[in-house]
């Protein structure tokens, strides 16, 4: 039996009369939004998730892209004074420049993004944004920092300038200022484009298990299969980049079924594919991602490949495309000279990566270009001047928290050419620690290294390390 307390008839009448009239509150508030006699409002179609992802900061379908740049192209011939139809397909045409890796759209985007402004010279934060995603695409950090602050001048409080502001300034190398615009940025927002944007700033951190916590919430919280499976491509780098073959894989594979078209996860495939051992797999899945988004980095990747597979010819094939698409960016305002440099450092003229790449230093003095300035350098013999670059690459107190594999094993060479030894073998095991599978030609490389070097004597001491 019950032992609480009656309540008084009245008293319980007025709560079902309240409670009455909350729900039919609430039905009330739902009628409002759905009147009777008029049929719920059909879901956006393609063009319209395209703009509500093109003006919210996050990834969209290719099909859908498409078709939002073919609308506001017929928009802007019916009115070519529209200043926002112009600001969109400016975005648009960013956008599929990305996914396509066509620079060809840039050129375009910039004209109609040069358009908007005309039109409307003061306040057009829409076009300001264009121009800096333009820039970052164009990895021009500098002209992206310039057009994100206008655009934050323009609208303070609009959440979706800060990603461009954090991905210029980590690419000027530019930790302080990332990580103050960051925190400006959650402020502003959360969700998942917010959640994306902060885990790549924790891997640049060398905070991986919170970088892979985020990009996890964020694949989980995503709406559009776009937005999801580029979460889930950045959680398979994550994994690629600690030697997880196998998780690596799922999560790029789970990638490409979300969305066909993630074509950085088909070549995360073939990386994966390859450290199991399976070979024609990845072949194939290089083999796709080139043919339907044609990367100078995927060449760079598949040409290795292949190298490491003794078909030569085949990899000089991989490398006079990765020289074709250079090329082809150069000539859209766009600047692929890391890439190239790094390819000239290995398996070209290592002078002519040196020269290119202290280009890039002046330009951008980023964690990426210090470590391939510094590999070029050694590569020319140039191991004194090395060094420096090197450490800068692979130490946290010097801006290189990343923890790459790669990083560690160029230190770890320069550092045996300088007859270094402890301190060689300590980064080459380290090399093979955070990943065993990091390159099919550098891994072959540490490994020799390292039996070269052999154990450290017992009688060496402090010095040999």
């Amino acid at each position: 039996m019950d032992d609480k307390p009656c309540e008084p008839r009245g008293r319980v009448r007025r709560r079902a009369l309240l409670a009455s009239a909350a729900g039919c509150a609430v039905l009330g508030g739902v009628l409002v939004l759905v009147p009777w006699g008029r049929p719920a409002p059909p879901p956006p179609g393609p063009g319209g998730r395209a703009l509500a992802a093109v003006t919210g900061g996050v990834p969209a379908a290719l099909p859908d892209l498409t078709v939002l740049a073919g609308e506001r192209e017929r928009r802007v011939r019916a009115r070519p004074g529209d200043a926002e139809a112009w600001a969109v397909l400016g975005a648009a045409r960013v956008e599929l420049g990305l996914r396509l890796a066509d620079p060809a759209y840039w050129t375009r985007a910039e004209e109609a993004l040069r358009t908007s402004l005309k039109l409307r010279a003061k306040g057009n934060a829409p076009a300001l944004r264009g121009l800096a995603a333009l820039a970052n695409a164009r990895r021009d950090f500098a002209g992206a920092r310039k057009w994100g602050e206008a655009a934050r001048k323009a609208e303070p409080e609009r959440w979706t300038t800060y990603p461009l502001l954090i991905e210029a300034s980590a690419g000027l190398g530019d930790d302080e200022r990332t990580g103050k615009l960051l925190e400006k940025l959650t402020g502003l927002r959360s969700g998942p484009a917010v959640m994306a944007r902060a885990a790549a700033v924790y891997r640049d951190r060398g905070w991986r298990e919170d970088a892979a916590a985020k990009l996890a919430d964020a694949a989980s919280a995503a709406g559009e299969p776009a937005e999801r499976a580029a979460y889930l491509e950045r959680a398979g780098q994550l994994a690629w980049e600690r030697g997880d073959r196998q998780d690596a894989l799922r999560h790029f594979q789970e990638a490409v079924r979300t969305d066909p078209d993630q074509r950085a996860a088909q070549a995360g495939q073939g990386r994966a594919l390859a450290a199991l051992g399976r070979m024609t797999e990845a072949l194939s899945a290089y083999r796709v991602a080139l043919a339907k988004q044609p990367r100078p980095e995927y060449a760079l990747e598949l040409g290795e490949l292949y190298e490491s597979l003794r078909l030569e010819q085949a990899a000089g094939v991989q490398y006079g495309v990765l020289r074709e698409r250079v090329r082809v960016a150069a000539a859209h305002g766009a600047d692929e000279g890391l890439v190239l440099g790094r390819y000239e450092a290995d398996h070209g003229d290592p002078e002519a990566a040196v020269r290119r790449l202290r280009r890039e230093w002046e330009r951008r003095p980023s964690t990426e270009v210090a470590d391939a300035l510094g590999w070029a350098l050694h590569r020319a013999g140039e191991d004194e001047e090395a060094l420096p670059l090197a450490v800068r690459a692979t130490e946290g107190t010097h801006g290189g928290g990343v923890r790459s594999a790669l990083y560690v094993f160029h230190r770890g060479m320069i550092e045996r050419s300088l007859e270094r030894y402890g301190a060689a073998r300590r980064h080459l095991e380290e090399a093979l620690r955070i990943n065993p599978y990091f390159s099919p030609v550098r891994v072959p490389q540490a490994k020799a290294a390292l039996a070269r070097l052999g154990e450290p004597s017992v009688q060496a001491g402090p010095a040999s390390s």
